[in-house]
């Protein structure tokens, strides 16, 4: 049987405020193609197909199509939930989408319950677990203590005893999770991208829960990782941070035979544009001719100016017109050791607005720029005065 493993898709979301959603289409676009060219006969969606419980219009109008397409070819698709959906709202008509052959797989209440395919070798039972907070399930399954290890050790011995009943069967495990061998491991496969799913201020689960299944297919980390040659981490297949500028994105391609899995094959997914960070002073940045490597990629600049330069980012989008993020950690400048903690008794609010501008740019206000600021303050002083005119109480004429 030949796997299309796949997950966190976030439907929906932008990148620093660029809109992601055509860059999705096209990565819909590869995946049915890979489906059709591989010949795949099964394709694992781990976990959040869209960014947020309630996803735009236009990002579930693009799941519905991805599914619709997926469902036209030879291959049956098993979708769970992941952090980031809505367990409901992604499972709607999840039996009627079955006898299409797309399997949506939401509910805690039916972990153990497998979907069932046929290859020439026999019985493959594909368990998809939704991500399962502790909470959720804490009571219901007698959880001896509220942590993710703890849910997906239930969830597995679920995973067990239903095969137990089904000899022969090869078993793939979908699961939501932070899976790591440890924790020195775990702080070197996260993405800026993840949303934090600590509970208590644990959330990794440890690798050794998978080791019964023939391949564990998981999702929530946004980088691809190989835990082991049956239990991986397929990674989003765009990035969505400056983090993952290094990242591969794309799809494990996973065959498995009578035994387990016999090959596993990453296949790349297209990228609508590269990603970079550069650092260093902006006048060394605008001049460098090494940097045209980058003119044309997403870029986190960072500048270590001994000052903030004036209209920093207008005069490098004029040579970088994808940058996205700027940032500012001048030369010999130790950082600061926390939030700054303004002086504002006995001050007017123009001088905390000067000493604000000091501040952040280490260098004053302009004449002309501090005339903006007064009448911004006077400006405010006026609709104070107008708000309290509204507030007074009216006479009543005798």
């Amino acid at each position: 049987m030949r796997i299309l493993h796949t997950s966190d898709w976030h439907l929906g979301r932008s990148f620093h405020g660029v809109g992601m959603l055509d860059a999705q289409a096209a990565f819909v676009d590869h995946l049915v193609e890979t489906v059709a060219a591989e010949r795949v006969d099964l394709v694992v969606v781990a976990g959040d197909v869209h960014d947020r419980a309630l996803p735009p219009v236009d990002a579930v109008e693009l799941a519905d199509e991805t599914f619709a397409r997926l469902a036209a070819g030879r291959a049956r698709v098993v979708v769970s939930s992941g952090n980031h959906d809505s367990a409901i709202r992604l499972g709607f008509n999840a039996r009627l989408a079955d006898a299409a052959g797309v399997h949506l797989r939401t509910r805690w209440q039916d972990v153990g319950v497998p979907v069932l395919l046929e290859d020439g070798h026999g019985t493959v039972a594909v368990y998809a677990l939704p991500y399962l907070e502790p909470d959720a399930v804490r009571t219901a399954w007698a959880l001896p203590e509220r942590s993710h290890e703890a849910a997906l050790t239930a969830a597995m011995a679920r995973v067990g005893s239903d095969l137990v009943g089904r000899p022969g069967a090869r078993s793939v495990v979908l699961a939501h999770a932070f899976v790591a061998g440890d924790p020195e491991a775990a702080g070197r496969m996260a993405s800026d991208s993840e949303r934090d799913i600590s509970v208590g201020g644990i959330q990794i689960a440890p690798t050794r829960l998978f080791s019964g299944v023939d391949y564990a297919a998981l999702g929530h980390l946004h980088g691809r990782q190989t835990l082991s040659d049956s239990v991986r981490y397929s990674g989003s297949p765009l990035a969505y941070s400056f983090s993952e500028a290094g990242h591969t994105k794309g799809s494990w391609l996973v065959d498995l035979g009578p035994s387990g899995v016999t090959a596993a094959e990453f296949v790349p997914a297209p990228a609508p544009r590269p990603l970079a960070r550069v650092r260093g002073r902006l006048e060394d940045l605008l001049t460098d001719p090494a940097q045209a490597t980058v003119e044309g990629s997403w870029l986190q600049v960072t500048l270590t100016d001994p000052r903030r330069p004036m209209q920093a980012m207008e005069r490098l989008r004029a040579r970088f017109p994808h940058t996205l993020v700027l940032g500012f950690e001048p030369e010999g400048r130790p950082a600061p050791g926390g939030p700054l903690v303004p002086r504002v008794d006995g001050r007017s609010d123009l001088d905390v607005a000067l000493g604000f501008v000091a501040e952040v740019r280490d260098l004053e206000a302009t004449t002309e720029e501090e005339l903006l600021l007064q009448l911004a303050c006077e400006s405010c002083r006026i609709d104070e005065d107008r708000d309290a005119d509204h507030r007074a109480p009216r006479g009543r004429a005798g």
